[in-house]
C-alpha cells in the first residue's frame, strides 16, 4: 500500500489528484462545531497532501499532527507549506492498519479522517484502525470521518472501497461515541466528476 500511494502522489500534480480540495469546507464546518481551543491536539490521519492542514495553520491551531502512509504525499505537503509552516506540524509516516508511531499519541482532541477509512476493506484493517482511534482519542474528544456514501464510488485510485452512511459509521465506532452531526456532500473532482460523500462528527464519551 505504501508503494501504491507513493506512486499515486508522484504521478500527478497535487491539484490534479482525484481527491484534491482547494478549500476543505466540509471538514472546516465540522471542526468549528468542536469545543476545542487552538492548543488542542488535532490528528489528520491519512493527511496526504491535503489543504486541511494549511487551513488549520491559517486558523491558528498550534498542535497539529499530519499522518500518512506515503512519504511522497507528506513531502509534497511540506513543499507547499514552506519551511516556517512545516516546522509547526508534527509529521508521522505510518500505516494505520499496522501502526508503529500513531499508537504512541495521547489525548488527541480531534481525529480527522477524510477518505481513509473507506479504503480499509478487510475486517482486520478496520479493527486496527478502530483500536488505534480508541487508544489515542481522549474522553470527550471528537471524531470527524468523511467516507464514500452508499451511493458513492465502489473503487478509487484503482482500489476497492467500502461505502458508508451515518448509521454504519455509528455502528462501526460503537457505543462509546455519540453522533453529533452528519450530512451528505457531493464532491467535484478536478476532472469534473462527482463523488457522493457522507460527513460525520462524533464525540467520545467523557468517561
Amino acid at each position: 500500500m505504501k508503494d501504491h500511494w507513493n506512486r499515486a502522489y508522484a504521478s500527478k500534480e497535487i491539484n490534479d489528484l482525484g481527491w484534491y480540495e482547494k478549500i476543505p469546507s466540509p471538514s472546516l464546518q465540522l471542526i468549528s462545531k468542536c469545543d476545542i481551543d487552538t492548543n488542542s491536539p488535532i490528528l489528520d490521519v491519512g493527511a496526504g497532501a491535503s489543504t486541511f492542514i494549511d487551513s488549520l495553520v491559517k486558523k491558528g491551531y498550534k498542535n497539529i499532527t499530519a499522518a500518512d502512509i506515503s512519504e511522497e504525499a507528506l513531502h509534497k505537503l511540506k513543499e507547499r507549506l514552506g519551511k516556517e509552516k512545516t516546522s509547526l506540524i508534527r509529521w508521522i509516516i505510518d500505516d494505520v492498519t499496522e501502526p508503529k508511531h500513531l499508537q504512541k499519541l495521547k489525548n488527541i482532541a480531534v481525529w480527522h479522517d477524510r477518505a481513509l477509512l473507506h479504503f480499509l476493506v478487510e475486517s482486520t484493517q478496520q479493527n486496527t484502525y478502530l483500536s488505534t482511534l480508541n487508544k489515542v482519542i481522549k474522553h470527550g474528544g471528537y471524531v470527524i470521518i468523511a467516507a464514500f456514501s452508499l451511493s458513492g464510488a465502489t473503487k478509487c485510485c484503482g482500489l476497492k472501497v467500502n461505502r458508508y452512511n451515518q448509521n454504519t459509521l455509528k455502528d462501526f465506532l460503537g457505543e462509546d461515541f455519540e453522533l453529533l452531526e452528519y450530512f451528505d456532500y457531493l464532491y467535484h473532482t478536478p476532472s469534473g466528476n462527482t463523488r457522493p460523500y457522507i460527513y460525520t462528527l462524533f464525540q467520545k464519551n467523557r468517561g
